[in-house]
C-alpha cells in the first residue's frame, strides 16, 4: 500500500483537509481515503495540493506542429483560413516528434487523459503505446447537402482505422459553419455513438451566419469554394439551430462556447438531456480575444469542463494554465469549483467517470501534485 497525505486533498468535488490520507495500491488503484488517525505508519507527506489527474476533453493533436505559425488576434475565420492552408507539415517525422512531445507535455502538467480531435489516422501509432487515455473524436464536415454521404463515408473510413486498434471514439460533427443539415441529419442518427462534440460559438462570425446569412464566413466559402447557396439562415442562434438535431444525444460536449448568451444556455439545458460546456479560455484569447459568460455558465448549474485546443491556438497544452487564466478573470470562483470542472466533469463528459475524475476506490486517476502555483504529474 501507499498512504500520501499533503497540505490539502481534493477528491474530485471538495477539498477535504490536511488530515486525511490517499491509501493507494501499487498500480496507483485507490483503496480508500480516510482519516490520518486511521491511516497507520508510513504516511507520506506531499507539499501542496493532491489531486486527481486533469482531463482535457478538447485538444487538436495532430495541429502540435503548428506552434507560432498563427499569430494572436485573427478572429476564427482567417485562423481557420491559415489552418487549412498550413496544415500539412512537411514530413511525417516533424508531425509525430511534435505530437510526441505535446504528449509528454501534457502526462507532465498532469493530464491523464484527453478528447482528442481527429481528421486522419496520423495519432494512431502514438495512441497504441500511450500512458495517457484518449478518446479520438473523428470530425466530419461539409458544407453542402449534396455531399453529406461521402463525407460521412470518408469520416466513417478514418474511425474505423481508430476502432480496428480498439481505441475508444466517436464520430463528431465539426461546427455549425462547416456541416449541412444533411449531414448534422445523418451524424444524429448513428446508433452507439457517445460521446459526441461539437465546436459551438467559438465567433460571433457563427450567429451572424445563421441569423442573417451575412458576414466573414460567407467570405471564407468562396475563398474555398464551398457552395453556400443552399443555405438557408434560420433567424436563430447557430446553437438554437443544431441542436435539435441531437435532443436524443446521451451525451453531449459544446466546446468554445465563446459567443453563447443565457438565452442559449437555458435553450440547451432544455433541449438535450446531458450537456456539457467544455471551455478552453487560452485558445478564445489567442484566437478572438473574449472569454465565454462563465458567470452565466455558473449561474445555470452548468456542467463545465476544461480543454486545451491546440498548439496553434494556444502557447501550452496545460488545464492548470486554463484554470489560472479564468482564475485571473473570474476571481470569485472557488478553486474547487475549477478542479472539479478539471476532473471530475471532464471524466463524465468523456464517460470515463469509472476510472478516471475523482479519488474514489476501485478508481485509478492519477494524482496531480499543485505546489507553487504549478501543477505536475504525481509519480507513485
Amino acid at each position: 500500500m501507499i498512504k500520501l497525505t499533503a497540505d490539502d486533498i481534493f477528491d474530485g468535488r471538495r477539498f477535504l483537509g490536511p488530515d486525511r490520507v490517499v491509501v493507494l495500491d501499487e498500480d496507483g488503484t485507490v483503496s480508500a481515503v480516510v482519516p490520518y488517525s486511521w491511516a497507520g505508519d508510513d504516511v507520506q507527506r506531499v507539499e501542496g495540493i493532491l489531486c486527481p489527474g486533469f482531463v482535457n476533453t478538447h485538444c487538436h493533436l495532430e495541429l502540435s506542429h503548428m506552434r507560432g505559425t498563427i499569430p494572436e488576434g485573427t478572429g476564427l475565420p482567417r485562423f481557420l483560413t491559415t489552418v487549412m492552408e498550413q496544415r500539412q507539415p512537411s514530413t511525417l517525422e516533424i508531425l509525430e516528434q511534435a505530437m510526441a512531445d505535446a504528449a509528454a507535455a501534457m502526462r507532465q502538467e498532469g493530464i491523464v487523459a484527453v478528447g482528442d480531435i481527429c481528421n486522419t489516422t496520423a495519432s494512431i501509432p502514438l495512441k497504441i503505446n500511450s500512458s495517457l487515455y484518449w478518446h479520438s473524436f473523428v470530425e466530419c464536415m461539409g458544407f453542402t447537402d449534396a455531399s453529406a454521404p461521402q463525407r460521412l463515408e470518408h469520416a466513417l473510413t478514418v474511425w474505423a482505422k481508430f476502432k480496428g486498434y480498439q481505441l475508444p471514439g466517436s464520430l463528431v460533427p465539426h461546427a455549425p459553419y462547416s456541416v449541412s443539415a444533411t449531414l448534422f441529419r445523418l451524424i444524429a442518427g448513428m446508433e452507439n455513438n457517445t460521446p459526441l462534440c461539437i465546436h459551438n460559438q467559438e465567433t460571433a462570425a457563427e450567429n451572424e451566419l445563421y441569423l442573417h446569412k451575412t458576414g466573414p464566413f460567407l467570405d471564407f466559402y468562396r475563398h474555398f469554394n464551398i457552395a453556400a447557396e443552399g443555405f438557408q439562415p434560420t433567424g436563430q442562434s447557430s446553437l438554437q439551430s443544431f441542436l435539435p438535431y441531437f435532443s436524443d444525444a446521451a451525451n453531449l460536449l459544446l466546446v468554445h462556447n465563446t459567443y453563447t448568451t443565457a438565452t442559449d444556455i437555458r435553450f440547451a439545458e432544455s433541449a438535450a438531456p446531458q450537456v456539457h460546456w467544455c471551455l478552453c479560455p487560452n485558445a478564445n484569447l489567442y484566437i478572438e480575444g473574449t472569454l465565454p459568460d462563465v458567470p452565466a455558465l455558473l449561474q445555470s448549474g452548468a456542467s463545465i469542463t476544461l480543454g486545451t485546443d491546440s498548439l496553434a491556438s494556444n502557447h501550452q497544452l496545460s488545464i492548470w494554465a486554463e484554470v489560472q487564466t479564468i482564475r485571473g478573470r473570474f476571481p470569485d470562483i472557488p478553486l474547487e469549483t475549477m478542479l472539479q470542472w478539471a476532473t471530475l466533469n471532464g471524466a463524465t463528459a468523456l464517460g470515463i467517470d469509472g476510472t478516471y475524475g475523482s479519488l474514489e476506490k476501485g478508481k485509478r486517476p492519477g494524482l496531480v501534485q499543485i505546489v507553487n502555483n504549478s501543477a505536475t504529474f504525481f509519480t507513485i
